[in-house]
């Protein structure tokens, strides 16, 4: 198992934002994490990547709790880029290379080629779209056990979009899982193994992709609008 989490709770300031959630997400899969605004899942992805503390519960990444030997196996792209603006799109490889011994350069031109980015364009002429793809190559760029993805598909146009699907496609493996959150649940269901619906800081509906279309006779995106109408 990638990361199971067991009785998760968390606070802020006294008000609960995590009400016990519990879930597992297998080797090789592909997990969506789903629901409104402020319902938690940015919290759960930020406490996987080891960025938020004092919780109560159990976090393990392959065995590992939270901690240094997590975070070596973790890759977290973020809902807001974290890049300078100054930086070309080699700068920021180099940078990468620098923070994270798993880093593969050579990976990473290949991910720009294939993102149509040129390496000496700087970050801040790049469109939203450019960055989410330059941030996403970056995070796909190491060899990681769990990719961590908060939003990659927020306010990019349909072609961004498309390249970004087909990039998580081509970097899943079998060997490790992607765990992601989105709102554009139609335009990526397709490749969910799995999906959880968080709603106020608890699942209130989990299980594999196919299973729940089966079962319910409905798609992903239909039972995301039943579930928070």
């Amino acid at each position: 198992m990638i990361l199971q989490i067991n009785d998760l709770h968390k606070s802020y300031f006294g008000k609960k934002v995590l009400g016990g959630i519990s879930l597992e997400v297998p080797s090789g899969s592909i997990f969506g994490l789903l629901g409104p605004n402020g319902s938690g899942k940015t919290t759960i992805l930020k406490i996987v990547a080891g960025l938020l503390h004092h919780y109560s519960g159990t976090v393990l990444v392959c065995g590992n709790p939270i901690g240094l030997e997590s975070k070596k196996i973790v890759s977290f792209l973020p809902d807001r880029s974290c890049l300078y603006d100054s930086m070309t799109a080699q700068d920021a490889i180099g940078f990468y290379a620098d923070f994270f011994a798993d880093f593969d350069r050579n990976k990473a031109f290949d991910m720009l080629d294939f993102m149509q980015l040129e390496k000496t364009q700087r970050i801040k002429t790049m469109s939203k779209g450019m960055v989410e793809k330059m941030n996403l190559t970056l995070t796909f760029s190491r060899a990681a056990r769990l990719f961590i993805l908060d939003e990659p598909l927020g306010g990019t146009d349909p072609v961004a979009r498309e390249k970004i699907i087909k990039t998580i496609i081509k970097t899943w493996t079998e060997d490790s899982a992607i765990l992601l959150s989105t709102h554009l649940v139609g335009d990526i269901e397709h490749i969910f193994t799995d999906v959880a619906f968080i709603k106020d800081g608890a699942i209130v509906l989990q299980g594999g992709a196919e299973q729940l279309r089966a079962s319910k006779g409905q798609s992903i995106h239909q039972l995301y609008i039943e579930v928070f109408s």
